[in-house]
């Protein structure tokens, strides 16, 4: 079988955040993101990438808000789709909201569902409960964020319903080894590139973050890994392998069926 050639340029932005301060991280990344004009098709930031991974009302947005209004101008401005978590403010709930942007400004939002605990989210924000799966140059793409990581039966890849899992996250340096561990099961049992996208300094908990944003193909294989700084780095992910591969090793055929409650 020959399948479709369609490549798709994607770029990691892995970037430092200054804590709780929208307009200082807009004018920052602006910056850095405009060398990306006309060169890829998709930039992924960091969750919570204008605020930092912050359990306060400071800094929210609301969801027509300017933080909203700022990506989709630079979705358009740099003709990408802009993915990215921010602090959203909505019918008095507070949520961690993954936004991807597409370059006309149309907006799909996916509500992260596992709230992390250990760092009181669940006390702060409310839980999504809806997965998200959206299209984008032919190809479909799953949305998650941080701890979602930790929980393979919600990323679950059923019917192949998707070609590429991104999650964004905060995830501190003293759980590397997980990170890099979950990303690469993610993509063997899911038969799917998984990208994941962290940040890099320390937050305003001094918690320390090192960054290891990875994309991983579908065979569990590191593409790429960013070391501990601040970079940005795009290269292309073949959909006709994608294919060939599932093709050729049907795995998920064998899947256990089951429904989410």
């Amino acid at each position: 079988m020959v399948s479709p050639n369609l490549d798709l340029r994607v770029s990691m932005a892995q970037v430092p955040i200054i804590w709780d301060k929208p307009v200082a991280n807009c004018a920052i990344l602006e910056e850095r993101l405009q060398a990306l004009q006309g060169r890829t098709d998709v930039v992924v930031l960091p969750e919570m990438f204008l605020t930092g991974f912050s359990m306060s009302p400071e800094g929210a947005d609301f969801p027509k808000g300017v933080q909203v209004q700022w990506m989709q101008m630079m979705a358009n401005r740099l003709d990408v789709l802009l993915i990215g978590s921010l602090k959203i403010k909505e019918n008095n709930h507070f949520y961690n909201r993954l936004l991807a942007v597409f370059p006309d400004g149309k907006i799909q939002t996916y509500n992260k569902r596992h709230l992390f605990r250990m760092g009181n989210e669940h006390k702060f924000y409310t839980s999504g409960e809806k997965q998200v799966i959206i299209s984008y140059k032919s190809w479909n793409i799953a949305l998650y964020v941080c701890y979602d990581l930790r929980f393979p039966v919600w990323s679950r890849n059923v019917g192949m319903a998707y070609d590429l899992a991104i999650y964004v996250a905060n995830w501190p340096a003293a759980r590397a080894h997980a990170w890099s561990t979950l990303l690469k099961a993610r993509a063997i049992e899911n038969l799917a590139y998984v990208m994941g996208v962290n940040r890099v300094g320390k937050d305003g908990n001094d918690l320390i973050y090192q960054g290891d944003s990875s994309l991983v193909s579908f065979k569990g294989e590191e593409i790429a890994h960013l070391p501990d700084q601040a970079a940005i780095h795009t290269l292309s992910i073949s959909k006709s392998d994608l294919l060939d591969f599932r093709e050729k090793f049907p795995a998920y055929l064998d899947a256990d069926s089951f429904s989410l409650h």
